[in-house]
């Protein structure tokens, strides 16, 4: 539709589900019913990135953590962007908690799995270890706002990964002739200098951080840009295949001890696996996440 018309410009509601039609009720109701006015939004919509959930304080993680006895270091908050963006840098796998949960079914970086996305082995990681589904699934790429062009093929923002583009061709690397070659030792050849984040035909579902909707998140991928020179990192919703988004520290915490995470950063507390109790759980849960 962006690309061919019939229209200028397209915006999308984050929610555009059952969650979106109960919230278009309201509006309707508000609107039409009750006759109040539509402002115009400031800047690209008045959603503001759709951070609309519930947040917890670092006092309320830190007394949680406490209570069970979880291990954990405090991290100043002017630091806590550059701790991030150094674990990632190093190839480390993070969970990723901060500020008011996501409206909507996509993670946008307040309850997020985070990546690096110039390794090639870290979508087949993350699917496999992380997120137990097949390996082969693409992950979504957060860019900086103001850098996305230089990235992909996009003149416009798209908040709520809601937005498909295809990486910029000067990024792009030749792949191995398609006939004979199956197509999971395909997803092992390296498609562009952020091959993590490039489907098979070099396009990604992606999301632009502004500054101003999400601060902290900017700032973890500003930082990472700074060590690496790369403005993209994967964002993969903070769940495991068939349950839902985390929401609470709680959440947090089992999501990041069932999987095979290395650190876990909720608010200013940072977790490091190595130094967490062993995780007992009842029953196997993981059988019912197997593979088809």
């Amino acid at each position: 539709m962006l690309r061919h018309g019939p229209f200028e410009d397209i915006w999308i509601q984050p929610a555009a589900g059952d969650a979106g039609g109960a919230m278009g009720a309201a509006l309707s109701v508000w609107h039409r019913y009750l006759g109040n006015e539509r402002p115009m939004p400031n800047g690209y919509d008045r959603m503001c990135g759709s951070y609309l959930g519930p947040s917890f304080s670092t006092a309320s993680v830190k007394s949680f953590l406490e209570s069970k006895g979880y291990p954990y270091h405090e991290l100043e908050s002017e630091k806590r962007a550059k701790t991030v963006a150094q674990q990632l840098a190093e190839g480390k796998i993070v969970g990723y908690m901060a500020g008011r949960m996501e409206f909507g079914p996509r993670a946008l970086g307040a309850r997020s799995i985070l990546g690096d996305p110039r390794r090639v082995d870290t979508q087949t990681t993350m699917n496999l270890k992380i997120k137990y589904r097949e390996s082969f699934r693409p992950f979504a790429p957060s860019v900086l706002e103001e850098k996305a062009s230089a990235y992909f093929d996009t003149d416009r923002p798209s908040p709520y990964m809601l937005l498909v583009a295809n990486v910029k061709k000067e990024r792009c690397l030749p792949q191995a002739s398609k006939d004979g070659m199956p197509m999971l030792e395909r997803l092992n050849v390296k498609r562009s200098d952020i091959p993590a984040v490039t489907h098979l035909d070099y396009s990604a579902r992606l999301q632009t951080v502004n500054k101003d909707d999400k601060p902290d998140y900017h700032e973890i991928i500003s930082e990472f840009e700074k060590l690496t020179g790369c403005a993209v990192i994967v964002n993969t919703s903070f769940n495991v295949r068939g349950e839902p988004i985390i929401c609470s520290p709680e959440d947090a915490y089992r999501c990041f001890m069932r999987t095979e995470m290395d650190i876990l950063v909720i608010e200013d507390c940072i977790l490091f696996k190595g130094e967490q109790p062993s995780w007992e759980e009842k029953g196997d849960w993981r059988s019912e996440l197997e593979l088809d």
